[in-house]
């Protein structure tokens, strides 16, 4: 476990802009870890409560600014990228993640959203089914055959397994009646029963014990030898479709039941349910018979049932508008906490983790747990309020567990009744205990890191492992524990990116070649060598992210390299724009400063102040290009500033200008084309009576626009509705060409 912080900080409402950037950076860094660990290692580092959480307080953030969005938002995430152990399949419609709910407000909300966004008043119809907790599969049918049968991966490109589906019962090879072109889609799990026996066969071979159904049925259904698969007891409930060259029905029950008539395994307890009220009622009869269903489910989807609604609807970037899973609380258990340890990340964040006598929670033994931080364990939040009753946690206490899935759990309780008299108050450390460097906590940051930068080996470490990682490099053959070895390495040290790509050159000058070592041969050698210099022509988005540069999560990496098209352009604007940046760091102090004395109506005029103050003594160049690169889609300035901190550093700009002359990094690819708005920028003002703002924003999108929400010299179109003002102004102003809202429509085809 690594890099896990606290989600009791401070209330939202009375964050300021500065601190709301930094949360949202933080809960970027640990959610998009999370869905790594999850979906691509099928080996999760966080509980789903713990998960849930953090993604609500990053909503709610997002909600209360905005304008501070990041571009690697866990809010439009999905998933994970897809493994290379398997060839790839790119879903022809794209695999979604859901939202939550968490209890009947937020059901509530749902539904309010889903009647704004189509501005109705009138109640609407829902199914309600039991969420699965399996893995994810779609199934492609062409002409009544299986062609092809593929996992949610990354939400748009899954892993072929298509023979490993063959092996499963509740899959039929053919259809009869079926549409010309039907893509099924649902979850494989496994049953308690089934899971219980395959682990005593597993225990009576010698082989390793299962921890729980999910991890059974996606290792099983991931083996490279489907007799493996088809040994194991999995099975498979349908629940929703992909690509059709025909309807299925005209809602969302019946067309779950046209599956059943196909031949597929659909949920008994699936039900249609006319508004809230019938929905939590069908929550509370599931959750009370979820002990006696036989297979793990872990809450309840709610699904508008009419379909034409659903396709009025749309999708936001990561989740649909009309769906919502409303999630089961967590649960519980206590056990001894033996030792707590510090581990040091990538970033430099210093991470407790807490090792726990072994408990069985929810069926599952754990024994490790997030302790999050320093705050966290002395029993206050992170503006000195009290937790858990301010209750502190030491080592040797009884203490009480919980998680909602199959991870890692969170301490949520202390029993003071059994601390040992011996226990004393845990001392967080100051200095980082990989290298001794201090160990400093910014104002503002709940995670206290490491100041040793690239002289800590954790974080050089974990570094190179992230630039190895399947996101960035993903060299064949250089893996987690081959990065380890090569660190420590006495001839052929690997200490940054840049010695990877001269290790053959390398060995061949070294006393004992690598082929000639333990764990090693002429071979694996060879095609460690070849799998290197297979990634000297690189994206250059996956360059950008395989830097491990704070804040710049995958998402943000490809808006970068779409924005700036090369590495070149992209330093000499970071280099351009250096001193308007250290300008708006000044800005931010001083903002900060200024606020604490300033009543909160004079906030926003205040840091307005202090920017402008500022800004006076930037060079005209330095501003455009700052301006320019917060501009960039999603880009936000916290993420801003900390790539041009990385640029600005000697030591790391000196170890990219080592890596870049081994590498030929490639241009992104051209957005999506084939519409008179794609890769146009465009802003709406203004009302819009046809279509609700959401319903232009998603239409746009679609056909490849961009859509901004303020009007530049970069803007290409801007739709006025009436009541449009100073952006209609701006736009006249600028030259910027402005249509109405049935001039949009038309020239978009919808009129």
């Amino acid at each position: 476990m690594s890099e896990t912080t606290s989600t009791t900080t401070k209330d939202v409402k009375s964050l300021s802009p500065a601190e709301a950037e930094a949360e949202l950076a933080r809960l970027a860094e640990l959610l998009n870890k999370a869905n790594a660990a999850y979906h691509q290692a099928d080996a999760p580092e966080m509980d789903d409560a713990d998960y849930d959480a953090l993604k609500r307080r990053n909503a709610a953030i997002e909600s209360a600014f905005p304008d501070l969005k990041r571009s690697d938002s866990p809010s439009d995430q999905v998933g994970a990228a897809p493994s290379e152990t398997f060839s790839k399949i790119r879903h022809a419609v794209r695999m979604l993640s859901l939202g939550n709910a968490f209890d009947a407000e937020d059901v509530a909300e749902f539904d309010r959203s889903v009647r704004s966004y189509l501005g109705r008043e009138d109640g609407l119809t829902y199914t309600a089914e039991p969420k699965i907790d399996g893995l994810s599969l779609s199934l492609r049918y062409e002409n009544g055959k299986l062609i092809q049968a593929a996992t949610r991966g990354d939400g748009e490109t899954g892993e072929n397994v298509t023979a490993n589906a063959r092996t499963i019962e509740d899959i039929p090879e053919n259809l009869q009646g079926a549409p010309e072109v039907l893509e099924v889609r649902g979850e494989v799990y496994m049953s308690h029963d089934d899971f219980a026996a395959l682990n005593e066969r597993q225990e009576a071979a010698g082989a390793k014990r299962f921890a729980n159904p999910r991890n059974a049925a996606a290792g099983s259904l991931r083996q490279l030898d489907s007799e493996i698969t088809r040994a194991r007891p999995l099975r498979f409930f349908a629940y929703a479709w992909g690509e059709l060259s025909a309807p299925l029905a005209e809602t969302q029950y019946d067309a779950i039941q046209r599956l059943e008539t196909l031949g597929f395994s659909t949920n008994p307890l699936t039900a249609r349910c006319d508004g809230t009220e019938a929905l939590l009622a069908h929550y509370v009869q599931i959750e009370q018979k979820r002990a006696t269903l036989g297979y793990d489910i872990d809450g309840v989807v709610y699904k508008v049932n009419d379909l034409a609604l659903q396709a009025r609807l749309g999708f936001r970037s990561t989740t649909p508008r009309w769906a919502i899973a409303h999630k089961f609380p967590a649960e519980l258990a206590w056990t001894r906490l033996e030792k707590i340890e510090i581990q040091v990340g990538r970033t430099g964040a210093l991470s407790p983790v807490a090792r726990l006598t072994p408990v069985t929670v929810g069926g599952v033994v754990v024994s490790n747990a997030t302790l999050h931080n320093e705050d966290y364990i002395a029993g206050r939040d992170a503006k000195g309020g009290r937790i858990r009753e301010g209750k502190d946690i030491r080592e040797g206490d009884w203490v009480q567990v919980y998680r909602a899935g199959d991870v890692i759990p969170k301490i949520a309780d202390v029993d003071l009744s059994k601390r040992p008299e011996e226990a004393t108050p845990y001392s967080f450390p100051t200095t980082c205990p990989e290298c001794g460097s201090p160990a400093i906590r910014e104002e503002g940051d709940a995670v206290r890191r490491c100041t040793g930068g690239l002289i800590c080996p954790a974080q050089a470490v974990e570094k190179l492992k992230h630039f190895v990682s399947r996101a960035a490099f993903d060299i064949e053959g250089l893996g987690a524990k081959q990065v380890e070895a090569f660190y420590g390495d006495d001839q052929l040290p690997v200490k940054e990116p840049a010695d990877i790509f001269t290790l053959r050159q390398r060995d061949a000058e070294a006393f004992t070649k690598l082929a000639n070592r333990d764990g090693w041969g002429e071979t694996s050698a060879k095609n460690l060598f070849e799998a290197i210099d297979e990634k000297r022509e690189i994206a250059l988005s996956r360059l950008i992210f395989g830097l491990g540069i704070r804040h710049v999560g995958e998402v943000a990496a490809q808006d970068l390299a779409r924005h700036y098209t090369s590495w070149e352009a992209m330093a000499q604007a970071l280099d351009a724009a250096r001193p308007a940046a250290l300008a708006h760091r000044k800005a931010d102090e001083a903002a900060e400063a200024e606020r604490a004395a300033a009543a909160e109506e004079g906030r926003r005029a205040k840091l307005a102040e202090a920017r402008a103050a500022v800004a006076g003594d930037v060079p005209p160049e330095a501003a455009e290009a700052w301006a320019d690169l917060i501009g960039t889609d999603g880009i936000g300035p916290t993420l801003a500033l900390s790539l041009s901190d990385a640029f600005a550093n000697p030591d790391e700009r000196a170890a990219m200008d080592r890596l870049l002359p081994q590498l030929t990094p490639l241009p992104p690819e051209a957005r999506a084309t084939g519409s008179p708005v794609a890769g146009k920028t465009v802003v709406f003002t203004g009302t819009l009576e046809k279509m609700t703002r959401a319903e232009a924003k998603a239409r746009a999108e679609a056909l490849g626009a961009k859509v901004s929400g303020s009007v530049s010299a970069k803007t290409d179109l801007l739709v006025a509705g009436p009541g449009a003002g100073s952006k209609a102004k701006k736009a006249a102003d600028l030259g910027v060409e402005t249509i109405d809202e049935d001039g949009w429509l038309s020239l978009i085809g919808d009129a």
